[in-house]
């Protein structure tokens, strides 16, 4: 999902001339199914299918047969950043060149879906498998049902709104007939009715329907497949949070029945077998295994599809409806788009290297017409730069959809092989929108490495993704605008003010490090409040920048393209992402140090200068012995007399000489120091003879005092002198010079540009 500028693009108002027809349904129809109860002959007790009733929130029940295998936990609620790395052949161990499949395909499945783009409703039937890691029978699953966050207030999403207080971007209200569910009309295990419950994984709320348990006719034994046959109806609500209709437009994610992960021994910190599964809550994001997709879209002839994967032959045309066959193996989700309202397609292909070309496509409504083009070119640029720094690009396929008008909700979302990025008129008139829409489209796109290929639990881990990609989006941005970026609306131009950005100043002003309350490493619920999650793109990318500051970028990029060889198409955990930074840049020392303060922790961090002085250490005052061992008592006036005829004598013998850099007396400096945490420091006192000393800051006190006696004045005392410490809470009390100079202006010019920045990316969320 965008982050930082652009994660809160605002929802429009509608415009008055805005095509109104079908904006609201009439009502939700209520949707009772029930299914006839079977005798087990066994057991001689009924087993019934739940239905959902589409109108209330009332939680249905059905008998559960006991069990017959060993119940399998499920992860904590409390679940968040791992500290023990997993084992070397987690996720069934790196992945290599010479095996079948780029990932160790878990799942599989094969669906069909109806759209009715009028009443915006799917119909849909699925062919899911599943194979058991495990050693053991499996005797219940769990899957996901997403798109019931959005059928009612009752539903873990809404609850977080209502009680917690948390938004979700602009929090578009949801509307009579604007609701949206999924339905499950039947699911079977061998020709056998599969009975389920709704749970709830996170202590949610009774009414809370995203999570469902289905409890097997038959157990699945250790290395088997589970096959299930299940119908679902879609009721797709009006976009208000990453998936929906408005108009003749539709984004289609998360909206198909989807399986759990079953996590082993020595996988992300388990050392048992346990279901990872969530509920759908505001914030958090997804997390399933890889597999293989092969999705039937039936929609009517005119309307447009987009969607994850290639498409794999000819449409077939019939009766007024045509369908679309999309196949992709080695992804964990699967997202689509249709409208009858696009423009045509614009498409181009991609080649990097040897490797075969990607074939790229972006769908945009006619008034965004300008955006595509920019959209285009942002996301071949980008596959230029990940691949080169990361790793190869392994699919053959990208999609970009700009939403239209009035739809702002459904854009800066991510799927594999297929985003969302925004739109604006004329962004080639407006250099704030243009910066908005190339910001958009690489965060997106660099998506498909940390949410699709480096596929991390972003539910528990969601720093993993958000913060990583985000940090790589801006090397990427500043590798191309190393001058700095403009995205200063006109009508300040016209006032003179252009300044050139450094996109890292504006990361490093939103990441909340005067006041973190939250271990970048919680999960995505687990939450102070909604500005604390969004730190989470900031500040991961700002200790990214100081890591980088730290060691290199040279064994930075080693490091994480050791990371991305190593746990591409596998699960990484944090600590995973701990050793292979540690490994791949041989600095483990300052990689630990950074995890250990800010992903385990919430450290303030920073340093300050409490007091500087330097001035020339004259004689003392009181009685001292003179030259015959006699007590003399030293006076101020004759102390002062004594220092006029010293500085007189050494003036007219070094006539050219600097007084400040040299005289009759030395020169008594004293600095005392102040720090929010015990991370090293090294300070550094510049002296009026050029020369320089630096003071190594690392014991584990808070405060520091430097005093030394020096043939020159010392003229500034400069904390962080080499721009290591990005994490820094306060840049600005940084330095300090005896006497004014340009330095401070400098410095609070640094400090007015970052906020400058900053309200910039506001204005660019409105």
């Amino acid at each position: 999902m965008q982050g930082s500028m652009a994660r809160d693009l605002r929802h429009m108002p509608t415009r008055p001339d805005c095509d109104r027809l079908g904006l609201f349904l009439r009502g939700m129809q209520t949707m009772t199914r029930t299914m006839i109860g079977l005798l087990l002959a066994a057991l001689l007790m009924p087993v019934a299918t739940r239905a959902q009733d589409a109108a209330t929130p009332a939680l249905d029940t059905a008998p559960v047969p006991e069990a017959t295998v060993a119940e399998i936990p499920l992860a904590r609620a409390d679940s968040a950043a791992v500290t023990v790395p997993s084992a070397p052949d987690a996720w069934g161990g790196p992945r290599r060149a010479d095996q079948a499949t780029l990932s160790d395909q878990v799942v599989g499945y094969t669906i069909e879906a109806k759209l009715d783009p009028e009443k915006h409703t799917i119909e849909g039937r699925q062919r899911m498998t599943w194979r058991n890691r495990s050693a053991q029978p499996v005797g219940s699953v769990y899957l996901h049902l997403y798109l019931n966050a959005f059928s009612n207030t009752g539903s873990t999403f809404f609850t977080e709104a209502r009680e917690w207080n948390f938004n979700f971007r602009s929090d578009v209200p949801t509307e009579e007939g604007e609701w949206g569910f999924i339905r499950l009309a039947k699911v079977q295990q061998a020709g056998v009715d599969v009975p389920w419950t709704f749970v709830q994984p996170d202590g949610g709320p009774a009414t809370d329907q995203t999570v469902v348990r289905l409890d097997l006719p038959e157990p699945v034994a250790a290395g088997a497949t589970l096959t299930l046959d299940i119908d679902f109806f879609d009721q797709l609500p009006r976009v208000v949070a990453r998936t929906g209709w408005f108009g003749s437009f539709h984004l289609v994610g998360q909206w198909y029945p989807k399986i759990g992960v079953l996590e082993l021994p020595g996988e992300r910190g388990a050392t048992a077998p346990r279901w990872n599964v969530h509920e759908f809550h505001m914030h958090s994001e997804f997390y399933a295994d890889f597999g293989r997709f092969d999705v039937t879209l039936d929609v009517p002839s005119e309307v447009t599809v987009g969607a994850t994967g290639v498409l794999t032959g000819e449409p077939v045309t019939a009766d007024g409806r045509t369908r679309h066959r999309y196949v992709q193996e080695d992804v964990h989700d699967f997202a689509w788009t249709a409208d009858a309202n696009y423009a045509e397609p614009l498409t181009d292909t991609w080649r990097f290297g040897n490797d075969p070309p990607v074939a790229l496509r972006v769908l945009f409504p006619p008034e965004y017409e300008k955006s595509a083009a920019p959209a285009l070119q942002a996301t071949k640029d980008s596959l230029e730069y990940f691949s080169r720094t990361l790793g190869a690009y392994p699919y053959r396929s990208v999609t970009v959809i700009i939403p239209p008008y009035n739809a702002g909700e459904a854009g800066g979302m991510e799927y594999p092989t297929f985003f969302t990025a925004s739109g604006f008129s004329d962004p080639a008139e407006n250099t704030a929108a243009r910066f908005a829409l190339d910001f958009v489209t690489v965060h997106e796109f660099g998506h498909g490495y940390f949410y699709g290929i480096l596929a991390s639990n972003e539910f528990e881990e969601p720093w993993m993704d958000e913060g990583l990609n985000e940090f790589w989006d801006q090397r990427m941005l500043q590798a191309r605008h190393p001058e700095g970026v403009r995205v200063t609306p006109s009508w300040l131009k016209r006032l003179g003010i252009d300044p050139a950005i450094d996109t890292f100043d504006a990361e490093s002003l939103a990441a909340g490090l005067a006041d973190p309350v939250d271990a970048l490493g919680h999960s995505a619920w687990d939450r102070y409040s909604s500005s604390s999650y969004s730190t989470i793109y900031s500040r991961t990318a700002t200790m990214m920048r100081e890591l980088e500051a730290r060691i290199g970028s040279e064994k930075l990029e080693r490091a994480f393209k050791h990371y991305y060889e190593l746990w591409k198409f596998r699960h990484p955990s944090s600590a995973d992402l701990r050793e292979a930074l540690a490994e791949g840049s041989g600095e483990r020392a300052v990689v630990e140090d950074l995890f250990a303060r800010h992903v385990y922790d919430a450290r303030k961090t920073g340093a300050w200068i409490v007091d500087f002085d330097s001035s020339a250490d004259k004689p003392g005052l009181g009685y001292f012995a003179n030259d015959q061992g006699e007590r003399v008592e030293t006076t101020e006036e004759a102390r002062e007399e004594a220092v006029e005829a010293a500085r007189k004598d050494w003036k007219e013998k070094n006539p050219d000489a600097d007084s400040d850099a040299a005289g009759p007396y030395p020169y008594l400096t004293t600095v005392l120091l102040r720090r929010a945490d015990t991370t090293p420091e090294t300070v550094r006192l510049q002296f009026a003879d050029d020369s320089q000393q630096d003071f190594e800051w690392n014991d584990d006190r808070l405060w520091k005092r430097i005093v030394l006696r020096t043939p020159a004045r010392a003229t500034e005392v400069r904390i962080d002198p080499d721009g290591k410490r990005h994490l820094d809470f306060n840049k600005l009390d940084d330095a300090r010079t005896v006497e004014s100079d340009s330095a401070a202006s400098r410095r609070w010019g640094a400090d007015i540009r970052a906020a400058w920045n900053g309200l910039l990316a506001l204005l660019l969320q409105l």
